[in-house]
């Protein structure tokens, strides 16, 4: 299965517990704030995808969100179905609850910690969101793949700022790209050293 970075997100927030459609869309720009703009076109493909493969499963709607219609009385239970109805994005579709399998659980924390898909900002952003559920040596991991590509980067707009044939205002834009990498390395290597400060409690509580 190709690794998809929407399929990441996904899967990270069934892991905490199930999702329809509709509250993926919101979570992935509430929780994760990323795909602010992501539409349904895109997730409900992702979705009958990671079924296909096993790693996600759609089972029957919570009685918390049937509880909705227990008013009490007949004309109120009507007018709940009715708002529930006219719920934006609750439709026939988005009334599919789907929850995460254990062979998904299981790949889940492989695809996160695979540095194959960590080509940008936006995809080492997904994966820190959902840090908590890799082991500390993976975490290390990440953020040390994560620091190195960010010197490589580093060293590029550096050599570009240089340029003499660069004017004064293209030149500004350069140096200030350079600043905002040097800002992430800061962020990397203070997480780095959280991360190391806890291996060491860590062991020196389980001696």
């Amino acid at each position: 299965m190709m690794i998809r970075v929407l399929d990441i997100a996904i899967l990270g927030l069934l892991m905490d517990r199930d999702h329809h459609g509709y509250e993926i869309r919101t979570q992935l720009r509430d929780r994760l704030c990323i795909w602010g703009n992501v539409s349904f076109g895109s997730i409900y493909p992702a979705l009958n995808r990671l079924e296909r493969h096993g790693l996600v499963e759609a089972v029957a709607p919570s009685d918390s969100r049937l509880g909705i219609l227990s008013t009490g009385s007949l004309s109120g239970e009507r007018a709940s179905l009715r708002s529930l109805r006219s719920s934006p994005g609750i439709g026939r579709r988005a009334r599919k609850v789907y929850r995460i399998s254990e062979r998904g659980r299981e790949e889940f924390t492989t695809m996160l910690a695979n540095p194959a898909t960590i080509d940008d900002g936006k995809n080492f952003s997904l994966r820190m969101a959902l840090a908590k559920y890799l082991t500390p040596g993976l975490r290390v991991g990440l953020l040390e793949r994560r620091r190195g590509d960010l010197i490589e980067r580093l060293a590029e707009v550096r050599a570009g700022a240089r340029n003499d044939q660069l004017d004064t205002y293209a030149r500004g834009v350069m140096e200030h790209a350079a600043r905002g990498v040097e800002l992430d390395l800061e962020w990397i290597d203070a997480l780095l050293s959280a991360e190391r400060n806890n291996q060491q409690t860590f062991a020196r509580d389980a001696k």
